[in-house]
């Protein structure tokens, strides 16, 4: 173990001085003595060329393909001690014990470097333009950001969520992945990971393309302050939507489950729990068109919702879904004061007490309690999450702006919203429950999962929650 540590070391000290010892020139301008400086001081520890191989074989990165993987912005401020190590437990996780800095060099080396990267060092399997970052929408990141977590990334890789350092330290930092990756790059990288190192990435190279998109339209947000996502909402088709052929759609897609005027009493209908959402109880141009857009583009699962409700994107095309969206625009407009769950013995909306037949939470989420501070500043925080921050929607459009359930979007759920004014049956119901509920929904009901909701927002929400109950 001693030996291994000591040629590592070695190959770092050796960088140090050949690159601390290289005359000082404007090295941007002559690729003669760049390519001298990167074979003497580089080489040693990067290969330049070759084809993939496990990491255990390498002293460090591959820079084979350096002049199309990285941003070449990262890259100056790397070479120039501007950015941290990005192996947190060194590339060599199995021999070294933590990051290393990788040596310095002025600013007019790291110029030639970059420059000679981008003139020798391009992959050709790299498409430009492959990957179209302007397109990735809100929803991209947080699906993909689902996907790197269920599929494993996170064992491996760091991100950065909610301020917090989060995943395995033995790979390659994502944090900041999007101020350092080329797009292109990255999504080469992702159809098939072992083409550029064996042993990595098994999950990518077995994703669809929408997911893998996602995945890396997740990584490429990653320390973008300010990220400008795409609103399929704005795109030419909704320019050009038409209720008459949503109408069109909408009798041959929708009315099977939601019925031909909107009723939820489609031929499919009685066979499906949740029910199908009562269209005509929803005034739809009160419905924030992202969410809109997303549950009939994505399906209902993709929203945390009933899977039985499909993601018809794919089926009537982009046009398709402005078409059904004016369409559902035009033609409903709610107004029904009282939404009956017919057939299910579970009463009206606002009803107090409601029979419920929600899943009861696992026993290691009954036992949690509200750790916030009981205090005005938690309470004022949870109402602004329920009336109109908390995502992917607002709580307050199901279960009414004082919380009894009525909200303009409960007319349409069977059974209703529930009633957090009741104090009779929300003083049986445990902070760990209604935790777990927020984090998972409800199946057989229309509350939706709100996963991405960090915990603390979730306990400021059920802190909220708490002083409604009459």
């Amino acid at each position: 173990m001693g030996g291994r540590r000591t040629v590592l070391i070695g190959c770092a000290l050796v960088m140090l001085v050949g690159l601390f010892s290289f005359p000082r020139l404007l090295l941007g301008s002559d690729q003669t003595r760049v390519k001298e400086m990167i074979q003497n001081n580089c080489a040693g520890c990067h290969r330049l060329e070759g084809k993939a191989d496990s990491r255990f074989n390498l002293k460090a990165p591959d820079l084979i393909w350096a002049g199309s993987k990285y941003q070449r912005s990262w890259l100056l401020r790397y070479l120039t001690g501007k950015e941290a190590p990005l192996y947190p437990k060194g590339y060599r996780w199995d021999l070294s014990e933590g990051p290393t800095r990788h040596p310095v060099v002025t600013e007019d080396e790291a110029q030639g470097i970059a420059e000679y990267f981008e003139q020798h060092n391009k992959d050709p399997r790299v498409k430009v333009g492959a990957f179209d970052l302007s397109k990735v929408s809100k929803f991209d990141a947080t699906f993909g950001g689902m996907a790197y977590k269920a599929h494993a990334c996170l064992g491996c890789h760091l991100i950065e969520e909610n301020g917090k350092l989060i995943g395995g330290p033995q790979s390659a930092s994502l944090v900041a992945a999007g101020q350092r990756y080329d797009k292109d790059w990255l999504f080469r990288f992702g159809q098939n990971p072992q083409d550029f190192i064996t042993h990595t990435g098994e999950f990518l190279a077995d994703a669809t393309e929408p997911q893998l998109r996602a995945v890396i339209g997740f990584l490429m947000v990653q320390g973008v302050k300010d990220f400008k996502y795409y609103e399929p909402w704005t795109a030419p088709e909704f320019g050009l939507a038409s209720a008459d052929r949503g109408k069109v759609l909408y009798k041959e897609y929708c009315a099977q489950c939601h019925g031909f005027t909107g009723k939820g009493d489609g031929p499919a209908a009685s066979g499906l729990e949740p029910k199908p959402a009562i269209h005509a109880n929803i005034p739809f141009d009160k419905v924030p068109t992202d969410y809109l857009y997303n549950v009939i583009n994505h399906g209902g699962a993709a929203m945390g919702k009933s899977p039985n409700m499909p993601y018809w994107g794919l089926t009537i095309g982009q046009q398709g879904v402005a078409d059904v969206m004016a369409y559902l625009k035009v033609t409903f407009k709610g107004g029904a004061e009282v939404a009956q769950a017919a057939g299910t013995g579970e009463g009206p909306t606002g009803v107090c007490p409601q029979p419920r037949k929600t899943a009861k939470a696992p026993a290691e989420f009954l036992s949690k309690t509200n750790p916030l501070p009981h205090s005005d500043a938690t309470v004022q925080a949870g109402k602004t999450l329920f009336l109109q921050t908390a995502q992917p929607v607002a709580c307050a459009m199901c279960h009414g702006e004082k919380g009894n359930g009525q909200g303009f979007m409960g007319a349409a759920l069977i059974p209703p919203p529930r009633n957090f004014t009741c104090g009779s049956m929300m003083k049986d119901l445990p902070d760990g429950q209604l935790f777990w509920i927020i984090k998972n929904g409800s199946p057989g009901t229309g509350m939706m999962s709100f996963a991405g909701l960090p915990d603390d927002q979730v306990w400021q929400l059920i802190a909220y929650i708490r002083s409604l109950a009459k």
